[in-house]
């Protein structure tokens, strides 16, 4: 635990003061006590118990001063908190490699059922948008709190032909930022356009776009699953830095073979290999982190993994307030059995 004002703390020192004065007039009381010649009869009718009742409500007392030194030194602690994450694109492979039956019943129902789950499980004011990508990537649905849309969505994926992981990043981002100029067009016609704005936006940008630290972005989030590797579309380390630049952790997932196997199906065979290292630089790029699920069962856990890290997280955060409402409750406690006790405040 950490302090805002450590300099308060010096306060303490009259915790030790307290307790002296206590004791102190507790010793004088005794000394009054001594004039009277029934004190020794009283003092057996209290008992043992009622002796050790009175020290209590002056002790509950005591930590409730101690708990509002501390508060006053803005103490700063590291707690788990609801996420402020309002938005999170899940960006899913449609290639035709997901028909492999690798994961049971296979790759693409796999991951449609693990990621309807994961949807169920969010809070409902989270919105949450689908991208659908193969060898171009498109918007299923746009980001939404109405989970059936999500589930229908979901469940319209048609196969299609190679895969661009580039373009699912950079078409998740043009969704979170509409109105940011983000270009797929642009950025898959030069290199002098590899940023992905068009000339327009790109001017735009260099006045009023600045950078800023990669995950500093909290309120939205890209889950981006595929099972193969990038065959066309748009570098995706280069989209992964258009996100780290707009502080959007992209969180990848990896699903099916990782050495590399040739997958046949309905008379026709392809060459499948994920692409591990692209997806952990992709994740390490944003700050954000890389899975592997290589059956139905991983995925799932993969998603109630991504579910609780995305719904939640631990935060730097002062907790003046905590310690007050600590102090309240002890003075309150404190009062109450003296009241309770001996018909008197403290």
């Amino acid at each position: 635990m950490n302090f805002l004002w450590p300099q308060n703390l010096w306060l303490l020192v009259a915790l030790p003061l307290l307790v002296l004065l206590y004791l102190w007039l507790m010793k004088r009381k005794r000394k009054t006590a001594l004039r009277y010649a029934s004190l020794s009869i009283v003092k057996e009718a209290m008992g043992a118990s009622q002796s050790f009742k009175r020290h209590i409500p002056p002790l509950l007392f005591l930590l409730a001063i101690a708990a509002m030194l501390l508060a006053a030194a803005r103490p700063v602690a590291v707690v788990t908190l609801p996420s402020n994450q309002q938005t999170i694109i899940l960006a899913m492979d449609v290639s035709g490699s997901m028909r492999a039956t690798d994961v049971q019943p296979n790759r693409l129902v796999a991951a449609q059922n693990a990621a309807k789950a994961f949807i169920a499980e969010l809070p409902r004011h989270v919105k949450v948008g689908i991208v659908a990508f193969a060898g171009s990537a498109q918007v299923a649905q746009l980001p939404t709190v109405n989970r059936e849309d999500l589930v229908t969505a979901i469940d319209r994926f048609q196969l299609q032909r190679a895969t661009a992981t580039g373009n699912a990043i950079v078409i998740s981002l043009a969704t979170l930022f509409p109105d940011a100029g983000i270009d797929l067009q642009s950025m898959q016609g030069g290199r002098d356009r590899q940023r992905g704005f068009s000339l327009d936006a790109e001017k735009k940008e260099k006045k009023e776009f600045t950078p800023v630290a990669p995950g500093s972005y909290t309120s939205a989030a890209i889950i981006m699953l595929t099972d193969g590797q990038r065959t066309t579309g748009v570098d995706p380390l280069e989209a992964a830095k258009i996100a780290a630049e707009r502080g959007v952790r992209v969180y990848t997932v990896g699903i099916g073979t990782v050495d590399g196997e040739t997958i046949g199906f309905e008379g026709w065979s392809m060459r499948v290999r994920l692409d591990e290292e692209t997806l952990k630089a992709i994740a390490q790029k944003t700050s954000a982190e890389y899975y592997y699920a290589g059956t139905a069962g991983d995925l799932k856990k993969v998603y109630e993994t991504l579910s609780s890290r995305l719904t939640v997280e631990k935060k730097e955060t002062e907790v003046s307030a905590l310690l007050a409402m600590a102090a309240a409750v002890l003075a309150l406690l404190s009062a109450g059995l003296s009241l309770l006790w001996f018909n008197r405040i403290l």
